[in-house]
């Protein structure tokens, strides 16, 4: 891998995203079997691998939240006037 993508992974997978991408995918198949769609009429929540998906992709939107995040830096080139 190179130096650029992996700087990449280190700065968007953090410890709360990668705990939210866990918890909710474990979160979305529990959803999925204990709720679900008993008629397979759902398009979602019928399927355990769309429920898990959904899960995923909340649980890292909420993990995202919780990342800490680096202040700008302001651009040298510009005065102030």
């Amino acid at each position: 891998m190179s130096k650029k993508f992996q700087a990449f992974l280190k700065k968007t997978f953090t410890l709360p995203v990668i705990i939210g991408i866990v918890v909710g995918g474990i979160a979305g198949y529990l959803y999925y079997h204990e709720v679900g769609c008993s008629t397979n009429s759902c398009p979602i929540t019928s399927n355990p691998w769309k429920m898990t998906g959904m899960g995923i992709l909340i649980g890292y939107l909420v993990g995202d939240i919780f990342s800490p995040k680096k202040p700008k830096q302001k651009n040298p080139n510009t005065e102030n006037s």
